[in-house]
């Protein structure tokens, strides 16, 4: 049965991030990203993205948080920088997911990307290009 094409209407607008202390994972994933933490919104407290999205990280402590992955497409001018505060942070990145690589960075698609962990396990993506889908 053939896939009908669809122009996408929907938008990601928010998500929650759990998180141990949201005051910590908030501002580590900012200071990483260079960008500021927002006003608290009831229990939570976001990270507004260039791109409209907002991490809202609420805290969780009644039971252990799982992993989650998120990636973020971050200008390639501003991805040494990253580097170099994931680094001032005593932060280990990896060039691959499962974190076999450290201190190296990847260069898929043609632009280059670094994966690490937040104070939560969370499984941070910077990357310059964006995957290319068939």
């Amino acid at each position: 049965m053939p896939v009908e094409q669809h122009t996408p209407i929907a938008q990601l607008n928010h998500t929650a991030v759990y998180a141990g202390d949201r005051q910590l994972s908030a501002e580590f994933l900012a200071a990483i990203l260079g960008l500021p933490v927002g006003a608290p919104f009831g229990p939570f407290l976001p990270v507004d993205l260039g791109n409209g999205v907002t991490l809202d990280f609420y805290e969780k402590r009644d039971e252990p948080i799982q992993p989650q992955h998120y990636a973020f497409l971050v200008p390639e001018e501003q991805f040494d920088a990253m580097i170099d505060r994931l680094e001032a942070l005593g932060v280990t990145y990896y060039a691959d997911p499962g974190h076999t690589e450290p201190g190296r960075v990847n260069r898929l698609f043609g632009g280059r990307g670094a994966y690490f962990d937040d104070p939560d396990g969370h499984n941070m993506e910077i990357m310059t290009r964006p995957y290319v889908r068939p």
